[in-house]
């Protein structure tokens, strides 16, 4: 396969993730010639670990020195197949946004070369984990499960299907958290729920008993997850032996069970990897259901804050007053903060999330902001439509750590010029009209680039230069006139002030806010109906596009 036919294929891939995740989300991060990999990254040769579609190799970000994970995969000379799996991977990683999946930073797509840059992992697999400590403590275990079940949930919730959940495919953000993030997604598929997958693909010790019979939904995920949890407890793989045998009690769901391994277990912890490992995944939990058992709920290494914090309150009141172009450098600099950066604040998107499907909805906020702020629905629905940058009726996360930047998360140059650079997507040094429209389209928010430009543009030379571009971000200009800022104050202040909580300065402030299993039969995935992507729902345009 040509280079054409593969370039041909990732600018498809790009025009279905805006369509599914809004424009600003992927052109921020996917850039093509003149930008290259080596003007942002240093590539070290270190090699950091290997998936099923390549190797992961160490980088360092030339500004901040940071280190990151890079994926490199060849466009020339490639069959359909794995032009295929390269156009999943990459679509469906571009698409993620979640605090308990690791998180796909850059993209370069250079003649001959994809690079994905994400997050460097420092805080090594759960597996290496699981070897140290021999085995989990229980509460270990429960909160363990009740991160990986987050994010099996969120990618469930979006029609993806991971097909490779094993211990080696979470990852600790940093050696001395406990914050764990999916990896991994080259043998992930977009899904539709009333279809079958065909492909056995995955880890043997792993693999559902209907992976093997070729004929499975994302239920496969839930077995694995069991396979996982089994192995936290009690310290040894509920399936061993030679290949021959796993298949055979993997088909039969008959565990290999030491009495005085489980002795030390609780019953609820036994009883929730039983609903796991059931053969039938009609009768198997779904990850929606499996975080509303009882030893996950009764779960006592978490404390959840009883209430989202006044900052937060406010700093989702701030991002609501913001002009257009400010809430647009916002969600770009999301994707630009570290993650000591995102870990200030995403217990706050977490808290919000009260259904766990990684995003919220209008339904969601309304009641967070009324049972926690008193605010009525009118005006929550204000305050959503103002977060919701992509229109597609749901907070994602880095909608969130957005309205966070400059309020919550202390900007330091670092990002502010890694956010630049996202912007000037030619390299030039300076940020035009043309730049302006690659990342956010034609118009954003209703508003042409032009007059967006016009906010920063101080010299009125028709481009933004980084000077400009810091003094517009840190100074605080673009604020919303008074007609908008008064509105947006309603959102929140209106239900406080009648609580008593204004401050004396006149604000309000709340009180207390792999491997191929090589199994037979072919390789290539056989659908039952194609199994392609939903067709992405309308965008309707924010009542708010304004603000």
């Amino acid at each position: 396969m040509g280079n054409a036919s593969a370039k041909q294929g990732l600018q498809e891939v790009t025009k279905r993730t805006e369509d599914r995740v809004g424009k600003i989300t992927v052109t921020g991060r996917y850039h093509r010639a003149p930008k290259k990999l080596e003007d942002d990254y240093i590539l070290d040769t270190k090699v950091l670990g290997s998936g099923y579609n390549g190797s992961v190799n160490l980088a360092r970000d030339k500004r901040t020195q940071t280190n990151y994970a890079v994926k490199a995969f060849k466009l020339h000379g490639v069959n359909s197949e794995k032009k295929e799996e390269l156009e999943t991977e990459c679509e469906i990683f571009l698409s993620m946004d979640h605090p308990h999946v690791a998180r796909l930073t850059d993209v370069y797509e250079s003649e001959d070369t994809l690079h994905l840059v994400m997050e460097c992992m420092e805080g090594g697999e759960l597996f290496h984990r699981v070897t140290e400590k021999r085995r989990f403590s229980e509460k270990d275990a429960a909160e363990a499960a009740h991160q990986m079940l987050l994010a099996v949930n969120y990618i469930h919730t979006h029609k993806i299907v991971h097909r490779d959940i094993k211990l080696e495919n979470f990852l600790y953000e940093k050696k001395d958290t406990n914050h764990l993030k999916l990896i991994d997604f080259g043998f992930s598929k977009i899904w539709e729920p009333n279809t079958k997958m065909a492909l056995s693909c995955g880890t043997l010790a792993y693999v559902a008993p209907e992976v093997l019979d070729k004929s499975y939904t994302s239920k496969c995920d839930l077995w694995s997850l069991g396979v996982v949890i089994f192995i936290l407890l009690v310290g040894y793989m509920p399936f061993a032996g030679s290949e021959t045998h796993q298949v055979q009690m993997i088909k039969q769901g008959k565990c290999t069970f030491r009495k005085e391994s489980w002795a030390k277990v609780s019953k609820e912890a036994s009883e929730f990897v039983g609903k796991l490992l059931i053969v039938d995944p009609l009768k198997r939990l779904s990850a929606g259901q499996a975080l509303q058992e009882e030893w996950l709920l009764k779960r006592s290494t978490i404390v959840e804050p009883e209430t989202l914090d006044e900052d937060t309150l406010l700093a989702l009141r701030n991002f609501a007053q913001a002009s257009i172009f400010r809430r647009a450098c916002m969600s770009v600099m999301a994707w630009s903060l570290t993650s000591e950066d995102r870990a200030q604040v995403r217990e706050g998107f977490l808290k919000l999330d009260t259904e766990n499907k990684g995003v919220i909805t209008l339904g969601q906020f309304k009641t967070v902001m009324w049972e926690h702020f008193h605010v009525n629905d009118e005006q929550a629905k204000v305050a959503f439509e103002a977060l919701d940058t992509s229109h597609t009726d749901e907070i994602h996360y880095s909608d969130f750590l957005a309205a966070m930047v400059t309020s919550r998360i202390q900007v330091h140059d670092e990002v502010l010029a890694q956010t630049f650079r996202r912007f000037d997507t030619d390299n030039s040094g300076f940020i035009t009209s043309a730049n302006l429209k690659d990342v956010l389209g034609e118009t954003f928010e209703g508003e042409e680039m032009d007059k967006l430009m016009a906010e920063a543009d101080f010299t009125k030379d028709g481009k933004i230069s980084y000077t400009e571009f810091i003094q517009y971000l840190k100074d605080g200009s673009g604020s919303t006139d008074e007609t908008h800022s008064e509105a947006c104050h309603k959102v929140i202040d209106t239900q406080l002030k009648k609580s008593g909580t204004s401050n004396t300065d006149g604000s309000s402030r709340s009180a207390g806010l792999r491997m191929k299993t090589g199994l037979g039969g072919d390789s290539k995935e056989k659908e039952a109906d194609g199994g392609t992507a939903a067709a992405a729902p309308d965008k309707k345009k924010s009542c708010c596009a304004l603000l």
